[in-house]
């Protein structure tokens, strides 16, 4: 009998040298395989390691990694809108989220949203916004799944190579409107 994959999925506010360099060699698989959040080739490991600590200073952002058996496969980040923002304070970004090619098909990218999703309620956003490629189908068919309703497309949302791809843009109510206006009331 197999033995079973250990699934976890937690924020974290520092990496150690070993989830650096996992989470590094899952981005690097990750944007190999096509699925890069933006990049088109891996970077130099000092870009990507840079990039890394970069997420974890700025205060907008919390970085949630996801496990298979102890090592990182996958992360997702939750970006707050900027104090300024008062008008769309209510709503936050679900960004950057890959699952390196090895971890996939085990629930990881599902929980990476769920937990997203949940740390974006308990915090008080009403909405939860994301994009994607169009040629991200997995992505795109789990994150319909999920509740998530396209509003929009791009129809150069992105550049590959010589070719434009399209991408979508996905919204998903966290909290009723009755909730929203009970949490205003709050001091």
């Amino acid at each position: 009998m197999a033995a079973k994959t250990i699934l976890s999925v937690e924020q974290i506010e520092s990496l150690t040298g070993g989830d650096r360099n996992d989470l590094c060699e899952a981005a690097e698989a990750a944007i190999a395989a096509g699925g890069g959040f933006g990049w088109l080739k891996p970077p130099p490991r000092e870009v990507l390691e840079n990039f890394w600590r970069g997420v974890l200073l700025v205060p907008e952002r919390s970085l949630f990694v996801g496990r298979l058996d102890g090592v990182i496969g996958g992360s997702a980040q939750l970006m707050r809108p900027t104090r300024n923002n008062e008008a769309q304070a209510h709503a936050a970004t679900l960004t950057a989220i890959f699952v390196a090619p090895w971890a996939r098909g085990h629930g990881l990218g599902r929980a990476l949203v769920l937990a997203t999703e949940n740390a974006a309620r308990s915090e008080g956003f009403a909405v939860l916004n994301l994009d994607v490629r169009e040629t991200q189908t997995a992505a795109i068919k789990l994150y319909e799944s999920l509740g998530y309703v396209r509003w929009g497309s791009h129809p150069r949302y992105a550049r590959v190579g010589n070719a434009w791809v399209g991408g979508y843009f996905y919204s998903k109510e966290l909290l009723m409107d009755s909730e929203v206006a009970a949490q205003e009331r709050l001091p």
